[in-house]
């Protein structure tokens, strides 16, 4: 790593899931919607709660929460779907990702994160960007990128595609 990059500093927006914090980089998020009704497609997967319209545009809605085995999002008032950008092989999928709420947008620098946490061979960690720490909490950098696998993020489209029954 050279010097640039060990000065560089990124903003990260964090959100909570039950009551632990998460990040994720400012630049993969577009918008923070009120999470309001979604309209449920059949066959998807628990942690698909639906889809959304956003401006003429079907977006699937994931609860996080559910994709990390920690229960479904309940709704309450501060619930919001983070509206962000997912890599897929080279194409850019809009999705929405559920949270309990959305604290704020803070800089960290790369000195300030520490490597994702070393849990075996068994546990896939590859979502894990590093651990953040902001002030004396730690907070779970997320690489949304990896978070839903291709064959994932692959279904979801394929299904959002369908057409309504008139």
């Amino acid at each position: 790593m050279n010097t640039a990059q060990e000065l560089e500093t990124d903003q990260y927006l964090t959100f909570t899931l039950d009551e632990e914090w998460f990040a994720m980089d400012i630049a993969k998020v577009h918008e923070v919607l009120e999470f309001g009704d979604v309209t449920q497609v059949p066959r998807m997967p628990p942690y698909m709660r639906g889809v959304i319209n956003l401006r003429g545009s079907v977006v699937p809605v994931l609860d996080l929460k559910q994709k990390f085995g920690m229960g479904a999002t309940t709704k309450t008032v501060d619930t919001c779907v983070i509206i962000t950008e997912v890599d897929l092989e080279g194409e850019a999928v809009v999705l929405g990702a559920l949270a309990d709420s959305v604290q704020e947008v803070f800089d960290l620098e790369a000195d300030q994160i520490e490597p994702p946490p070393k849990l075996g061979t068994r546990l896939d960690t590859a979502f894990i960007q590093g651990m953040g720490k902001k002030d004396e909490e730690f907070v779970i950098l997320l690489d949304i990128d990896e978070v839903f696998t291709v064959d994932e993020v692959t279904a979801i489209k394929g299904r959002e595609e369908i057409p309504a029954a008139s």
